[in-house]
C-alpha cells in the first residue's frame, strides 16, 4: 500500500475519535509530511518510536534554547547543560509516548503495521 493513502486512511480514523487535529498531526510530523519523510501519526506509532523521536527532537531543541538564552550567560559547564536537556528530553518522551499509547489503547487504533487503507 502507498504511503499518502496509508496516512490518509490513518488521520480520517483518528479524526473520526474526536481527539484535536493539533495531536493526531503535530505541526513537526506536518512539516515532515509534507517534505516527504515517511512517519507515522503519533496514535498509530509504537511506545518506543514515539520515546525515541519525542526524546531526541524535544532535548535537542530545548537544550539549545536553554543553553543560548540562560545557561552560556551563567558559563555553567556544557556537560551539565547536556546532561539536562537529555534528563529533559527523557522525561517529555516518556510522558508523550504514554500519551499516546494511552489514545490508541483508548480508541482502539491500530498500530501502523496493521493499517489497512480504505478503499
Amino acid at each position: 500500500m502507498k504511503y499518502p493513502s496509508k496516512l490518509d486512511s490513518a488521520l480520517a480514523m483518528v479524526a473520526a475519535t474526536g481527539i484535536w487535529r493539533s495531536s493526531y498531526a503535530p505541526p513537526l510530523y506536518r512539516l515532515f509530511w509534507r517534505v516527504g519523510l515517511f512517519l507515522p501519526p503519533p496514535h498509530f506509532a509504537s511506545f518506543g518510536f514515539n520515546f525515541i523521536f519525542m526524546t531526541a527532537w524535544f532535548g535537542v531543541v530545548w537544550g539549545a534554547i536553554m543553553w543560548f538564552s540562560v545557561w552560556s550567560q551563567y558559563s555553567g559547564s556544557g556537560v551539565v547543560a547536556a546532561v539536562v536537556a537529555v534528563v529533559a528530553g527523557v522525561l517529555f518522551g516518556l510522558a508523550m509516548a504514554a500519551y499516546y499509547r494511552y489514545g490508541a489503547r483508548k480508541y482502539k487504533l491500530p498500530l501502523w503495521s496493521q493499517l489497512k487503507a480504505e478503499l
